[in-house]
């Protein structure tokens, strides 16, 4: 029977030079909400017909996100790499607008806040699906899935 769900998600703290305690709390909440609800199914068949769940490990080496996939006893499984050209853009304009939103919770009213957060939400979902079609073949993912990923691949970018 197959159990399409990370159990387990790590990042590559060598590439991560520093991060701010709300970048952290973003990091701590997506891997908590991608943990509590997840597809996340390779598409790939193995000899042993293994289904899961999986441990993933997420690094990014010479502009390229890696992807880990491990079994639960910790075995390696397989590896994805995808370019990340297309999400430059997506990113930088995340850490932009994440930037704002920020700024807007400690000092802007009611309204402001939620004009921000709209469109934080709005990067954020056009950059989950572009993630999705991206791993289209390789790994099927649902949206909310996506949307925590691309938060973690957003994490791996910063440096000091």
């Amino acid at each position: 029977m197959s159990d399409t769900r990370i159990i387990e998600v790590t990042l590559d703290e060598g590439s991560i030079i520093r991060r701010s305690d709300d970048i952290e709390q973003e990091r701590r909440v997506a891997i908590r909400d991608l943990l509590e609800h997840n597809h996340f199914a390779p598409q790939r068949e193995h000899p042993d017909g293994y289904t899961g769940p999986y441990r993933i490990h997420l690094r990014v080496e010479e502009g390229r996100l890696v992807i880990d996939i491990l079994r639960e006893d910790r075995s390696h499984l397989e590896t994805h790499v995808l370019g990340l050209a297309r999400f430059r853009r997506p990113i930088r304009e995340y850490f932009a607008i994440c930037d704002s939103y920020y700024r807007a919770l400690r000092a802007a009213t009611p309204q402001q806040i939620e004009t921000v957060d709209m469109a934080r939400r709005g990067v954020h979902n056009e950059a989950s699906e572009m993630l999705k079609e991206r791993l289209d073949g390789k790994i099927d993912v649902d949206f909310d899935t996506a949307r925590r990923l691309f938060t973690l691949i957003c994490v791996l970018h910063i440096k000091g």
